[in-house]
């Protein structure tokens, strides 16, 4: 366990931020969950506001279109427990999941899916596109006073043509990467605080189960004691980087398993990571509950993504 590293922060004041995607002229676009907004981070620090859909904007990444797409889950209700903002159950003017595309430059939002097999989306969590333009969404589901929606791990083409159900359902999905040969893809459940590999056998396909198991996904985690995971990222060699609430900071698992390294962080609810820098070695990480976006040196490469 490292101690916590030197942090740079690059913003503050913001509603919750999660979604970081890291831009090539060195901004940070990210989303402000609590605001339903969509915010651009320059490297002097300014905020510009890219669009508000409203909902809850939640992870988001770059399609091949040069767009941003968007998770959206709908809206939380609020609470602050101890100085720190948290999502706190659903709303009563809850609008529905979604997945959402937006202009970057002219702020327009489109909604792609709303449902999939007959179902509508609960809560778009986060999102990762592979090397053939399509991308694998998590939806942590969503929680009522009286229920809990399953989640799942879902496939979409990105021109809204195909949207399929790779695996429901799923105990809350939340960080959702693939590995750097694009074989397997991870998901990261937030309340059991468990990290899943699945392998992929095609768009949106993956292996069948095996007995004795009900799914066929391989456990890497959970590491001892308790935590809740939140979203992720993948390093060059292979590593996943899971953002883990309440301990709050950054597990780091080798490919098969176990936990390597911890990073830690000032806030219970850090929540994601992403990487740039020539040689993505730069990790700007969110740090919601106090409602910052911070950097920090990377003591290894990220995996460059698709459309990056």
């Amino acid at each position: 366990m490292q101690s916590m590293p030197p942090i740079t922060e690059l913003a503050r004041d913001l509603a919750f931020p999660e979604g970081p995607v890291a831009m090539a002229d060195g901004s940070v676009v990210l989303v402000e969950i609590a605001a339903g907004r969509i915010t651009r981070v320059m490297p002097d620090g300014r905020k510009l506001t890219v669009a508000t859909p409203g909902g809850g904007p939640n992870g988001a990444a770059l399609g091949p279109d040069g767009k941003l797409y968007v998770c959206n889950n709908g809206g939380f209700e609020w609470a602050v427990d101890k100085g720190f903002t948290k999502p706190a159950g659903t709303p009563g003017d809850w609008s529905g999941g979604r997945i959402e595309r937006v202009d970057l430059d002219t702020g327009r939002v489109e909604v792609l899916y709303d449902s999939v097999d007959g179902r509508g989306l609960r809560g778009p969590n986060d999102i990762v596109f592979d090397a053939d333009g399509g991308f694998w969404f998590t939806d942590l589901g969503k929680t009522f006073h009286d229920r809990i929606d399953h989640g799942g791990l879902y496939y979409a083409r990105a021109d809204g043509s195909m949207i399929r159900t790779a695996a429901y359902p799923v105990a809350n999905p939340n960080g959702i990467g693939l590995s750097p040969d694009g074989r397997t893809v991870y998901a990261a459940e937030t309340p059991s605080g468990r990290l899943w590999a699945w392998t992929i056998t095609g768009p949106g396909e993956l292996a069948p189960p095996t007995w004795p198991e009900v799914e066929h996904p391989r456990l890497l985690g959970p590491a001892p004691g308790f935590r809740r995971y939140d979203s992720l990222a993948v390093e060059a060699c292979g590593n996943i980087c899971v953002a883990s609430l309440r301990i709050g900071g950054i597990e780091v698992y080798a490919p098969e398993g176990p936990v390597i390294d911890f990073v830690p962080f000032d806030d219970p609810y850090t929540t994601n990571i992403c990487f740039s820098g020539a040689d993505l070695r730069t990790a700007f990480i969110t740090l919601s509950g106090s409602g910052r976006l911070v950097s920090v040196p990377w003591p290894r490469a990220g995996l460059r993504l698709a459309n990056s």
